[in-house]
């Protein structure tokens, strides 16, 4: 799916069968004043036509793909990395016209690395499929089984039953929808939270008679509406920020670091929540707040889930004292976890009818395979980074940047991240400068987290235009809010954010990734 919430490549019955040939003209039914408008309508429905295939879109990769590589001089011996310029620029475009399907442009450097010489078929394709990429794809069926069994409409009914009162108090029923959508998005995917949770809290809505809410009346009732549709779009991204599996961003964060610098502290599921947690925590109270001023107020599968928490947290505690990883040398990650822990759900006998188990394989077919891809690529494309030299001559034409101070650092590579991705996605944002940061804190000798961390995070606050992430589109689609209000509520919340984590990093951070902030 697109930032505008459609799906990539898909098209209507009449662009499908829009023609790229029209018939001839029949001139004997023309008049001799009119002979000249067949000309110009053919001309118009040949452009009519390739707007609708996206052939403009489509040509705009390989085009720029080819002038990168025709006009681009890095010196000699540095082909390879010209030729990975040439390809970034291929799949950077493809990514943001949405020419092709998300998965086709993910899939490209399967055949440019091996088609450009920056890497073989083997190397690029083993990107594809690694212990990150299991821990995602295990998320997905154990996110399609929490909806299945409806785990996420039981928990939003008993949490929101707690905070509705007679008569009701804005506050505290935005506290409840709030809490509960960042409690659930926290295990799932952002948009896949909003897309469970937005039906609960509008149907909450349209129980509300005007005036219902503190007998004030009908705009009363519409600026609770308003925050209660916000709230839900951006507790789903907040709460996602807070755990590895909320959000693809932070695990393509983890892929990079540990290919980038896997002599570094690996970022574990444990580590990650140590410092994701609170800067989620921070964000959220912020979000309450703004919500509130807006509204002028002040079974099995589940056993199942929490099992998973628990190895996700006890894999690895601390370097102290060991988790249960020691007992298998340490060589399991996350995602064999995850894996193992999903491939339970085709075993374990649901209860409620003879043979049936808590999941087939037939509600698989909702797994978001583009992300997976799209991941993969990110994967190829830090793997090509290297192997091509490309990391070299960044180092290199970045080192005029060293010695600043590590109060400017964080808070511009999370704005120049939180930039990028108001435009184009947050998995693709994250992709595309993750490397480039990466080699920016090699060239500038500072811990690679003060940087990437900053980049993951900018990269999921996406708060201010529709086109900012799919959950901005779900809420906008309800009708209940405005750009507008969007960018009223997303832009405080980006300033929090920014602001927390130049805090957090160089203090919490040091200890949870063991950064040396004097370096």
């Amino acid at each position: 799916m697109d930032k505008n919430g459609s799906s990539y490549g898909e098209s209507s019955s009449d662009d499908v069968e829009a023609p790229l040939l029209l018939p001839a003209a029949r001139s004997g039914t023309m008049a001799k004043g009119d002979r000249r408008r067949p000309a110009s309508a053919a001309a118009a429905a040949w452009v009519r036509a390739l707007l609708a295939h996206k052939y403009p879109a489509i040509a705009a990769g390989p085009a720029a793909c080819a002038a990168v590589c025709a006009a681009v001089d890095l010196g000699d011996g540095h082909g390879e990395a010209r030729n990975m310029l040439g390809v970034l620029a291929w799949v950077f475009l493809w990514w943001v016209t949405g020419a092709v399907p998300l998965a086709v442009a993910s899939m490209a450097p399967l055949f440019l690395f091996p088609a450009l010489g920056i890497s073989s078929s083997d190397d690029v394709a083993r990107a594809y499929m690694g212990d990150v990429i299991s821990l995602v794809l295990g998320s997905f069926i154990l996110a399609l089984a929490v909806d299945h069994h409806r785990i996420h409409r039981r928990l939003a009914l008993n949490v929101l039953s707690l905070f509705c009162g007679d008569p009701v108090r804005p506050s505290l029923l935005l506290l409840g929808v709030t809490g509960t959508t960042a409690l659930v998005s926290m295990w799932i995917h952002n948009t896949a939270c909003t897309v469970m949770m937005m039906p609960v809290a509008t149907g909450i809505l349209q129980r509300f008679p005007r005036g219902d809410i503190d007998d004030g009346g009908g705009q009363e009732v519409r600026r609770f509406s308003k925050a209660v549709v916000l709230g839900v779009v951006y507790a789903s991204a907040i709460g996602g920020m807070a755990t590895l599996t909320g959000t693809g961003v932070n695990i393509i964060l983890v892929g990079m670091w540990s290919s980038y610098f896997p002599e570094q502290k690996p970022i574990t599921f444990s580590s990650w929540m140590s410092f994701g947690l609170p800067m989620a925590i921070i964000l959220f109270l912020a979000l309450w707040l703004t919500l509130c001023l807006m509204s002028n107020g002040f079974c099995r599968e589940d056993g199942l889930g929490c099992g998973l928490v628990v190895l996700w947290m006890t894999r690895n505690i601390t370097d102290n004292i060991p988790g249960w990883g020691v007992l298998f040398h340490n060589k399991v990650g996350d995602g064999t976890v995850t894996i193992m822990m999903a491939t339970l759900l085709f075993i374990i006998p649901s209860g409620k009818r003879e043979g049936e188990k808590l999941m087939d394989w037939n509600k698989c077919k909702k797994i978001q395979w583009s992300i997976i891809l799209l991941l993969g690529a990110g994967f190829a494309i830090a793997d090509g980074f290297k192997t091509s030299g490309l990391t070299d001559i960044l180092s290199n034409g970045l080192r005029f940047l060293k010695g600043a101070p590590t109060l400017v650092i964080v808070p511009v590579a999370c704005v120049f991240s939180g930039i990028m991705t108001e435009f184009t996605s947050d998995d693709s944002t994250t992709t595309l400068v993750l490397p480039l940061f990466a080699e920016l804190a090699k060239s500038i000798e500072v811990h690679p987290a003060l940087l990437m961390v900053s980049g993951a995070i900018g990269a999921q606050l996406s708060y201010l235009l529709p086109t900012g992430s799919p959950s901005n589109v779900v809420g906008f689609s309800t009708g209940y809010i405005t750009i507008k209000d969007l960018v009223a509520t997303g832009l405080p919340l980006k300033i929090v954010a920014i602001a927390a984590l130049t805090v957090l990093l160089p203090t919490l951070g040091s200890t949870i990734f063991g950064m040396d902030i004097k370096s």
